[in-house]
């Protein structure tokens, strides 16, 4: 293949940063006045004090419509002292039968009654942090990445001290939130924050929105945010010193092995701020096991699945170091890689820590820092070796909103072991990128360029991508073209297939039906299509899909997609992943398939989500049927279960598997502090029926004891393979 990547790319680049730049048509502002007293958080809002606060109201609808005013009011009040930031919030209705899911923290928005405020507190349009409150008073908070652009950016699995309450009657319910400045970072003498809050009223399926954001942008996009002013600059912070030990007793039997285990691990965590803009974490033998266990996945791609990171210590400020590179095609640091080994058989096993350090955030409002350092344990006995994770980070923004960033990723390992080969012994990766973003987000794009080194390989190993899109409230149109070197590797990264060319496109167009019980029509073309590098450039997948989506007033979505794809495998491949005689390899298939998928409206006790699909499949047929259902006793109990069912048929002798993964789930929430949940997964493909039960104590902020169960069997023969029981303590210190 003749084209020059290095080449592309530079002038794909230029062309991202020559596109003009669009900024937002409204400007909002609320004025925050400083007070000498307090405020008691009962959400009642009776201190004299709030009289003295400037109101700001006049919300815009985000859902049914986008171009008028809300029908609801929404009204809120800011005060602040040298310690907390209070928030005062009425949310009128005329029906009090609120809905809410759970008293669990960090609920969904779309099935709560709620009121979210987002603040960008260098206003410098990159992140933002969230809080959220329903009408029962249940707490949410989150991180805000990636300048909000899409879901992957919102992050609910971050956590932090603050308080609030709610109250209601029937004529609405009313907050009170106490944000102390300790919890959330911020620049020394700042006067200004960029400010957004926005409302869920399920009673009227009405969603409303401070500063006016069209329904193509999600509502932390923050290239629509107004403007909170304080009345004196911000004084630095008096950030306390947390210390968050745990003690974690486990008793354990591996039935395949026929061996038991006691243990009782200590540890703990130890944050430290620098300023009021750096964070300093410290982990010392961190108890990485899941209390809440990973959902099982039917896959039956040739490709490894990602899923989320959960651990805390990589949680905040996580973007810094995770969103370099293309989140499909090749991440250069992926967390999850770390904790996680191969023994000797190449079974994916945990593997202890001994320690780590994280310094990451703000140098000043242009320059973020993130520099992370974490030792494993060597495990002699499943051939794992002692390996010294690195990685640093350095980003700077550019222009209006864009970033420049430039990362270094090491792996290495410590000692002289005779099962390390020499080409092991270390990888690394270093890179560019270049994040482009136009004021209101219209204008997004990446553009990288990454190299690795290992042991006597030093030359080609890159990886490169030019991305653009363009998004409006009628159009979405996105180019994406990476590569990724057959020789290129990070250990820390995730990197689902190697030596590729992939060239892609996406067009969607959206219609607004007036006087309509259907809010949008979408009708979208993706063209995807991928080039083996050892093969000559061959191509290797096809992939065109065309799409039609109906957004319905109550909140119910249709989608319907026909596929057309094309795959050549280079290999031997089993799509049932069963262990069925494999395809063979050297051979190309085309095949057509459609898929038809309904969401209800999930404001209702009882929803679902429901998926079907048939069409060719390799050579021969696969017909799925999956989904979800949920029912509530609000707002105490949740019920659900979820199934997906893929009958493979193809012609002997290759597979003819009926494939089924089922999990019901029960979440119980007797109140805001004391959970229960179990949750059983069953799975014929990877052979497996997984019960986890679990009770959650929350009795202080941030402070839990776990009691978890589980148990596993092999699916077929219903033979236990391993059983644990964890007794789990954490307790947040504020020093």
């Amino acid at each position: 293949m003749a084209i020059s990547f290095r080449y592309y790319l530079f002038f794909t680049f230029l062309f991202g940063f020559f596109s003009f730049l669009l900024a937002q048509s409204e400007e909002r502002s609320v004025f925050v006045k400083k007070i000498e007293g307090s405020i008691q958080v009962d959400g009642v809002l009776n201190e004299a004090l709030w009289a003295t606060a400037e109101t700001t109201e006049d919300f815009w609808q985000i859902f049914p419509l986008d171009t008028v005013k809300a029908i609801d009011v929404t009204s809120i009040k800011m005060l602040y002292n040298d310690e907390y930031l209070f928030i005062g919030i009425e949310a009128l209705s005329d029906d009090p039968n609120f809905i809410v899911s759970s008293l669990k923290r960090d609920f969904g928005a779309r099935n709560n009654d709620n009121v979210t405020v987002v603040f960008d507190t260098f206003q410098d349009g990159q992140n933002a942090f969230l809080f959220g409150v329903s009408a029962y008073g249940v707490q949410r908070e989150g991180l805000v990445s990636d300048r909000g652009i899409d879901i992957s950016g919102f992050n609910l699995s971050w956590d932090t001290k603050w308080f609030s309450e709610s109250r209601s009657d029937g004529k609405g319910f009313r907050i009170e939130m106490a944000i102390p400045f300790s919890s959330i970072k911020y620049a020394e003498n700042s006067k200004k924050w960029g400010f957004q809050a926005y409302r869920y009223n399920l009673q009227t399926n009405e969603r409303s929105i401070w500063t006016n954001v069209p329904q193509n942008q999600i509502p932390v996009n923050l290239g629509y945010l107004g403007i909170l002013e304080f009345e004196k600059p911000l004084q630095k912070s008096k950030n306390p010193i947390y210390v968050i030990p745990y003690l974690n007793g486990l008793a354990a039997s591996d039935f395949n092995t026929n061996t038991t285990k006691q243990s009782l691990r200590v540890g703990g965590d130890l944050k430290i701020p620098i300023g009021n803009s750096l964070n300093l974490d410290v982990t010392l033998n961190p108890d990485f096991s899941n209390v809440e266990v990973d959902n099982v996945i039917t896959n039956l791609t040739r490709f490894e699945i990602s899923l989320p990171e959960k651990r805390q210590f990589f949680i905040d400020n996580g973007d810094l170091f995770g969103n370099f590179g293309s989140f499909r095609d090749a991440i250069p640091f992926f967390s999850r890689r770390i904790g996680i080994a191969r023994d000797k058989e190449g079974n994916s096993i945990q593997n202890s820590i001994l320690g780590g350090v994280r310094l990451s955030g703000k140098l000043d409002e242009n320059w973020r820092l993130g520099v992370l350092n974490i030792q494993n344990k060597e495990d002699l006995t499943n051939q794992i070796a002692s390996n010294n994770n690195t990685m640093f980070a350095l980003q700077r923004k550019v222009f209006e909103q864009s970033q420049m960033g430039v990362f270094f990723v090491n792996r290495e390992t410590f000692g002289d072991y005779d099962f390390i080969s020499e080409d092991e012994k270390f990888n690394r990766v270093i890179g560019m990128d270049y994040n482009l973003a136009s004021t209101n987000n219209k204008w997004i794009g990446k553009f990288y360029t990454h190299k690795s080194f290992q042991p006597n390989d030093t030359q080609g190993n890159l990886s490169s991508q030019a991305f653009l899109t363009y998004n409006t409230r009628i159009w979405r149109f996105s180019s994406d073209w990476v590569y990724v070197d057959r020789d290129y590797r990070s250990d820390l990264g995730f990197i689902p297939r190697t030596g590729i060319f992939k060239s892609g496109a996406n067009a969607v167009r959206t219609f607004y039906p007036k006087d309509s019980n259907i809010i949008s029509h979408k009708l979208g073309i993706l063209n995807l299509m991928w080039f083996q590098q050892n093969l000559d450039y061959k191509k290797t997948d096809h992939m065109t899909r065309y799409s039609y989506i109906a957004q319905f007033k109550n909140q119910a979505q249709l989608e319907i997609n026909y596929n057309n794809d094309y795959v050549f495998l280079s290999n031997p491949f089993d799509p049932s992943r069963t262990g069925a005689t494999p395809l063979p390899g050297s051979a190309g298939y085309q095949f057509n398939s459609w898929e038809i998928t309904y969401l209800s409206n999930y404001a209702n006790l009882f929803n679902f989500t429901t998926e079907m699909g048939y069409g060719a499949f390799f050579n021969g047929t696969k017909f799925s049927f999956k989904g979800n259902l949920n029912y509530r006793f609000q707002p105490k109990v949740a019920l659900s279960l979820l199934w997906d069912y893929n009958k493979v048929n193809l012609p002997k002798p290759y597979a003819q598997s009926n494939l089924i993964l089922v999990s019901p789930k029960v979440e119980v929430t007797l109140n805001k502090q004391l959970f229960w949940s179990t949750l059983v997964q069953y799975s014929n493909q990877t052979d497996n029926l997984g019960i986890n039960s679990r009770i959650q104590w929350r009795f202080a902020p941030l402070s839990d004891l776990f009691l978890v169960y589980n148990d596993n069997y092999y699916s077929e023969a219903f033979i236990p393979t391993f059983r644990s029981i964890n007794l789990k303590f954490t307790y947040w210190l504020n020093l």
